[in-house]
């Protein structure tokens, strides 16, 4: 592994850990284009290693939640059966072979930019939670159970196709649609997260074997952002973080958007390349 890579892989990391020890979500996200891009992975390798690197970056920073009992079972069940559904299902898409790597790439970009924009959504991450509703507005939650299970069907899909964890959606949907403090969603979230990407890596079956050295420097840098994450979290201004990370996804899905165009037009082209008299013998 050359130097560069190594350390662009352990810098990734680190943002990653560090950006779900303070939200329980969205970190993941960037695994795709670092992989991609920054590792010059094919979307094949590429998905797989994130799915699991996105396992056990979440169970990591699970630990601290499960200690100060922040998770919610009861919505992570509602949440987390139909993503686990979607899960296995987009990952047996991918298997399958329907799902071409450009049009991976691109679910990826747009799954990013609709992270973004969840992510400075007015309330979204408000961190007032059912203690704060109204009785009727309590009430009204269990209305909630269609959405919030539609919400992750979509999550799992995500998950299975791009390989990216779903935190950037699961968090918001906790917080508006079943109306849990933001620290119980982020805690809720991790553990959805780990196993929403597991289900995914079993239903694509194709384990990263090639892939395996770059998860070292990636789990290494996880492990001390999120222990820098952790330790700065009662400085850190939640709306600030939550901006600055908005523009990363921004610039992170137009990047994936650039190299899935790329790779789209470099196939004609390599067919157009092929011999004239290999064209014409050609079904």
């Amino acid at each position: 592994m050359e130097a560069p890579t190594l350390v662009l892989l352990t810098a990734g990391g680190g943002l990653i850990g560090f950006l779900l020890s303070l939200l329980g979500a969205g970190g993941s996200i960037l695994l795709i284009p670092l992989l991609v891009s920054g590792a010059a992975l094919p979307s094949r390798e590429a998905v797989p290693l994130s799915l699991l690197a996105v396992t056990v970056l979440a169970l990591a920073n699970l630990g601290p939640y499960l200690w100060r009992r922040q998770f919610a079972p009861k919505p992570a069940l509602v949440l987390g059966l139909p993503a686990l559904a979607g899960s296995w299902i987009g990952g047996s898409w991918v298997k399958a072979g329907w799902i071409p790597e450009p049009v991976q790439l691109g679910v990826f970009a747009a799954a990013a930019l609709a992270a973004s924009w969840l992510l400075n959504r007015r309330g979204a991450f408000s961190g007032t939670g059912r203690s704060n509703r109204s009785p009727a507005s309590v009430d009204s939650t269990r209305q909630s159970v269609l959405p919030l299970a539609s919400q992750g069907l979509l999550v799992g899909l995500l998950t299975g196709i791009a390989g990216v964890g779903g935190g950037f959606a699961i968090v918001p949907a906790l917080v508006l649609l079943a109306g849990l403090p933001m620290a119980v969603a982020s805690g809720t979230s991790l553990l959805l997260i780990a196993v929403n990407a597991l289900v995914a890596l079993a239903a694509q079956g194709h384990w990263p074997a090639s892939g395996l050295p770059l998860l070292l420097p990636l789990l290494l840098g996880g492990a001390a952002g999120a222990v820098v994450g952790q330790s700065l979290e009662p400085h850190l201004s939640e709306q600030r973080l939550r901006q600055g990370f908005s523009l990363l996804l921004i610039g992170s899905a137009l990047f994936t958007a650039a190299e899935a165009w790329k790779r789209q037009s470099s196939a004609p082209q390599a067919f157009s390349s092929r011999p004239a008299a290999q064209l014409r013998q050609a079904p």
